[in-house]
C-alpha cells in the first residue's frame, strides 16, 4: 500500500507539472497553446495627397505587428524658430535649422543709435536699393566683387583727364574701400594701401605742387543738411567744383552718385557743435565737446555710413568743437585711419584743426575765402579775393553755399580763369598741392 501511494503521488504531481508547462511554456511542436494573444497592426495614417510619407527614421519596422492605436515614428523634428528682425514690428520670419540668420539692421540715432529715421532722416530704401545694398555688404564681407561693384578707375586716367570737362570717376562703392558696420558702410583703407581720398577723387595733373598755373578750388556745400535745397540746384556748376553733402535728407546716395557722374568729387559735411548750441543746432548726431570720445566716434560712424564715395570730410558749423582740441583730436585720428582728408571751412576762429592735423599727418586744408554774399557784386569781390590769394600762395580754396544765383555766377566766373592764368581744380587736388608745397 505504501509503495502504491507513493507511485500515485508521483503520477499526480507529474500530471500537474506537465499541465503547467503546457499552459505557460508551449513548445513549437507541442500542439496549440492554451491561450492565444492576437496582436493587430496599427492602421496607416492617411497622408495628404501632396506630401509623400516619410520613411521611418530609426530602423525598419516591416514585419512588426503593433497593438492597435500605436505606430513606430522617429523623434519629433525640431520646429524652425521664428525670428523677428529688429525694428520690423511683429512680423515673423521662419529660419530653418542651420540657416544663417539675416544680419541685423543698422542701429539708428538715439541711445544705441536705432535705425528709425529722425526728422531729417532718409526714407526707407526701395527694393532695388536694398538689393544693391545687400550686394555691397556681401562683396565687402566676403572679399568677392559683386557684378554691380565696379572695379577701381585705372591709375593712368589722371594723365589723360580733361581738367575743365566731365570725366569718368570711379563708380561707388569700391568694395575694397568698404567696411560694414552696425550703422552701415564705412570708408576704409584697402588692403593694398589705396585710400578713399585718392580712389574717389577727381583726377587732376595739377595736384602736384611743382610748376603750372595758380590753382583755385571751390567747395559748394549746404546740401544734405536741415533746410537744404534739392540736389538739382548744382546743375550748371563746372565739373572741377567739389560738392559737400551732409548726412540728412532723402536719396542722399542717389544725389552723390549723380554728382560724381557729372564729374564732381564729393565730401561729407559732419555737424560739429557751434558756440551757441543748442540754440543753433546743426542737426541730429552733432559731435559735442561734452560727450566722451567713444560716443563722438559712434556718432561719426553713423554720419559716415549715410552714403559712400566721398574723398573726405568737412565741418558743418562747429566753432566750439574745432576750438576744443581734446574733442577734435580723436575725430581727426579716425579720419586719418580711414584714409580721408579734412577740409576746414574757415568759419571758426581759434580752430585747432590745423595744429592737430599737422601733428597726425592728416591731409588737411583750410578754406581761405568764404564765398558768401548778399549780392552779385559782393560775390564778385569774394571771387576776386580768391584769385588774388591763389596767385599769392599758389593754391586757394573758397567755400560757397548751394543757391541758384551763386551757382550761376560761379559757373560764369570759372570760364574766365584760363585767361587770367589760373586753373580750377577739385578740392582734393588743392589739399595735395598744399601738402607738397
Amino acid at each position: 500500500m505504501k509503495a502504491l501511494a507513493i507511485a500515485a503521488g508521483i503520477v499526480f504531481w507529474t500530471l500537474v507539472l506537465g499541465t503547467a508547462v503546457l499552459v505557460f511554456f508551449p513548445g513549437g511542436n507541442a500542439g496549440e497553446p492554451v491561450a492565444v494573444l492576437q496582436v493587430e497592426p496599427a492602421p496607416p495614417a492617411a497622408a495628404p495627397a501632396t506630401a509623400p510619407m516619410a520613411p521611418p527614421p530609426h530602423g525598419d519596422t516591416r514585419g512588426v505587428d503593433l497593438p492597435p492605436g500605436f505606430a513606430v515614428t522617429g523623434p519629433a523634428q525640431p520646429q524652425a524658430p521664428l525670428l523677428a528682425p529688429p525694428d520690423q514690428g511683429t512680423e515673423m520670419v521662419p529660419v530653418t535649422p542651420g540657416q544663417l540668420t539675416p544680419p541685423p539692421q543698422a542701429p539708428g540715432p538715439e541711445g544705441s543709435l536705432p535705425q528709425a529715421p529722425d526728422r531729417h532722416g532718409e526714407a526707407p530704401p526701395t527694393e532695388s536699393q536694398a538689393a544693391a545694398g545687400g550686394e555691397t555688404q556681401q562683396a565687402a564681407l566676403g572679399g568677392v566683387e559683386s557684378p554691380s561693384m565696379p572695379a577701381d578707375a585705372p591709375p593712368e586716367a589722371a594723365a589723360e583727364v580733361d581738367e575743365t570737362g566731365a570725366v569718368t570717376l570711379a563708380a561707388v562703392p569700391v568694395p575694397a574701400l568698404v567696411e560694414e558696420s552696425q550703422y552701415g558702410p564705412l570708408p576704409k583703407v584697402a588692403a593694398d594701401g589705396r585710400r578713399p581720398a585718392e580712389v574717389y577723387a577727381r583726377p587732376s595733373r595739377y595736384a602736384q605742387a611743382a610748376g603750372g598755373p595758380a590753382r583755385v578750388a571751390v567747395l559748394v556745400g549746404g546740401l544734405g543738411v536741415p533746410g537744404a535745397p534739392d540736389g538739382d540746384v548744382i546743375k550748371g556748376l563746372p565739373p572741377p567744383v567739389s560738392i559737400a553733402y551732409g548726412a540728412y535728407g532723402r536719396r542722399l546716395q542717389e544725389w552723390v552718385t549723380k554728382a560724381r557722374a557729372d564729374g564732381h568729387e564729393v565730401l561729407l559735411a559732419i555737424p560739429l557743435e557751434p558756440n551757441n548750441y543748442p540754440n543753433e543746432d546743426p542737426g541730429p548726431h552733432t559731435l559735442l565737446t561734452t560727450l566722451p570720445p567713444e560716443d563722438n566716434i559712434k556718432r561719426l560712424h553713423w554720419l559716415m555710413s549715410r552714403y559712400t564715395g566721398y574723398v573726405g570730410v568737412t565741418n558743418h558749423m562747429g566753432a566750439k568743437f574745432e576750438a576744443t582740441q581734446s574733442a577734435l583730436q580723436p575725430v581727426l585720428e579716425e579720419l586719418k585711419r580711414r584714409g580721408l582728408i579734412y577740409v576746414d571751412d574757415g568759419g571758426a576762429e581759434g580752430s585747432a584743426a590745423g595744429q592737430v592735423a599737422g601733428a597726425l599727418g592728416l591731409d588737411y586744408a583750410v578754406a581761405q575765402v568764404r564765398l558768401e554774399a548778399k549780392s552779385a557784386a559782393e560775390l564778385a569781390t569774394a571771387l576776386a579775393q580768391l584769385e588774388a590769394t591763389a596767385k599769392e600762395r599758389g593754391t586757394a580754396i573758397g567755400v560757397a553755399k548751394a543757391e541758384p544765383a551763386t551757382v550761376k555766377q560761379i559757373g560764369e566766373w570759372a570760364s574766365s580763369l584760363e585767361g587770367k592764368g589760373l586753373v580750377l581744380v577739385p578740392v582734393s587736388a588743392a589739399v595735395r598741392a598744399q601738402r607738397q608745397s
